[in-house]
């Protein structure tokens, strides 16, 4: 009897059980949950810090060019550095430059010397670190979310940023409202170290296999990925697809959405706020659903299922007429994305080998992010010569209709 109820006492929620049982996953779990947390907040005061430093949408968007640049053209080369050197020492020394980035961004604007040349330095530094970060730190996960609890190893992960994420905006609106945009950045800066400080427990599964031969080109390995990603229909014909369904996704929820509610439909601006904390909220029960599972089968058919269900969503919410049915909807769409999301980040942490994964992952990013520039401006040109509505039910059509043509495929509808 004893022996029963100790077997019942280490009973858990299959949702939980990384955190039980794997400790590389609580010490990168909790560093990363900080670091999120850190940069939710700061994400809300830049754009308010800047319109006070500058009341100019256009130095706005050049701080998001200054940013999103870098990233761009680091990835490839980052994907080879991951994959050469210790990932946890790569992501310890971005963690501790975008510290002092931060901190420095705190100084000089608590002292009023912060001028908009010296942000966009620091913004594209917070770039270029953040390019570096990125691909180690899905390479790590696919180090440690092992086979026994990657579906809750991905689901928590993804769970916890979406919450953080939700909670971020509204603790840095507080501190914009009721302290200072520098006491956030000193916020986020500590973040960054505390990550930092977690990284520390693991080093060892930092690290990477050596090579016997290190003969090969840069530059050729800077591509190698593509050999790797070439050979499996799942992984080419997905990166391919995202990278101009992302066009259509994120140029509507960046651009068409906020018109949607805020020009179209009248509605006051908290609206939006509730709005996009559905789509996070939509995200959030997927994920907690998707962790609760230790297998699923007929993945290729749920992923895809899932983008075309968010197309739908965003189709129709220019017919929706009540501003619950705006928040309804983009519940139903955060859900579709995180859920393809996550058999998509699972699926690359089973079919791709450690000593490229970093490679791999550094493609899947820039295939994610370099189009993203072009999407906003097209989305923007097809408004205006539409119309904001024409423009939604074009682009939402082409997501639903390529996520439908895409099943098609022997390869990807029976991905299991």
């Amino acid at each position: 009897m004893p022996q029963n109820q100790l077997i019942k006492k280490q009973k858990y929620p299959e949702f939980f059980r990384p955190l039980a049982v794997s400790k590389a996953f609580r010490s990168l779990w909790i560093g990363n949950a900080l670091s999120t947390f850190g940069s939710a907040i700061t994400n809300v005061i830049l754009p308010l810090f800047v319109y006070e430093l500058t009341d100019s949408p256009m130095a706005m968007g050049t701080i998001m060019a200054a940013y999103m640049i870098p990233v761009v053209l680091i990835l490839p080369v980052s994907g080879v550095i991951v994959d050469r050197f210790n990932r946890i020492r790569i992501m310890q020394i971005a963690d501790l430059i975008r510290f002092l980035l931060m901190m420095g961004l705190m100084t000089l604007g608590t002292f009023g010397r912060l001028s908009l040349p010296v942000l966009i330095v620091i913004i594209a530094g917070m770039g270029l670190m953040n390019g570096l970060f990125q691909p180690a730190f899905a390479a790590m996960r696919a180090r440690i979310f092992v086979s026994d609890i990657r579906n809750a190893a991905n689901a928590l992960n993804q769970f916890s940023e979406q919450l953080l994420r939700l909670i971020g905006p509204s603790i840095g609106g507080l501190i914009v409202s009721f302290a200072s945009a520098t006491l956030g950045f000193g916020i986020d800066a500590c973040t960054f170290f505390l990550s930092f400080l977690c990284l520390m427990f693991l080093v060892q599964e930092g690290s990477v296999e050596k090579r016997k031969s290190r003969k090969e080109m840069f530059v050729h390995e800077c591509f190698a990925g593509i050999q790797v990603i070439k050979k499996n229909t799942w992984l080419w014909v997905t990166i391919v697809f995202f990278s101009f369904a992302n066009i259509c996704l994120s140029g509507m929820i960046t651009v068409l959405v906020p018109w949607l509610i805020k020009v179209h439909a009248h509605l006051p601006n908290y609206m939006y706020g509730l709005t996009m904390s559905g789509a996070a909220f939509g995200s959030i029960a997927a994920a907690f659903f998707f962790g609760m599972r230790k297998q699923w089968r007929h993945r290729g058919m749920i992923g895809y299922s899932g983008i075309l269900i968010a197309g739908l969503a965003l189709w129709l919410m220019p017919y929706a007429h009540h501003s619950f049915l705006f928040v309804l909807l983009m519940i139903v769409e955060g859900a579709g994305v995180m859920i393809f999301g996550l058999i998509w980040e699972t699926s690359m942490q089973e079919l791709v080998s450690p000593e490229v994964f970093g490679r791999v992952a550094s493609i899947d990013m820039v295939g994610s992010f370099a189009l993203l520039p072009l999407g906003y401006l097209m989305t923007g040109w097809l408004a205006g010569v539409l119309g904001g509505i024409g423009a939604i039910t074009i682009m939402s059509s082409v997501s639903v209709g390529a996520a439908a043509l895409i099943l098609f495929a022997p390869a990807i509808r029976n991905f299991d």
